[in-house]
């Protein structure tokens, strides 16, 4: 019984760690959109390859852009904030 709950309190610790390095991530394609950067730099290229999937079906489902600024990326954070609020306790009280 132990083991089990040993394994969802590290899948929760996990998933809390994983969706706190994509803000992050999600945050560097932000800033690294206020400037003109090197498309061509693999730091850049990793962010965009990283984000646009999401922010991509964000912009589809809700074209959300009020003077040119995208409020994707603040949606794609939200979203995360609720999981890691939702999700995360839910495993670790599973777990208990």
């Amino acid at each position: 019984m132990f083991v089990a709950q040993n394994f969802l309190m590290a899948i929760a610790q996990l998933i809390d760690f994983v969706l706190t390095a994509y803000v992050w991530i999600i945050i560097g394609r932000a800033i690294i959109s206020w400037v003109n950067a090197d498309p061509y730099n693999p730091i850049v290229r990793f962010l965009y390859e990283a984000t646009e999937p999401l922010l991509g079906r964000i912009r589809r489902v809700l074209p959300i852009s009020v003077g040119g600024i995208d409020f994707s990326p603040l949606i794609l954070i939200m979203a995360i904030m609720f999981l890691q609020s939702f999700l995360v306790p839910t495993l670790k009280q599973l777990a208990m």
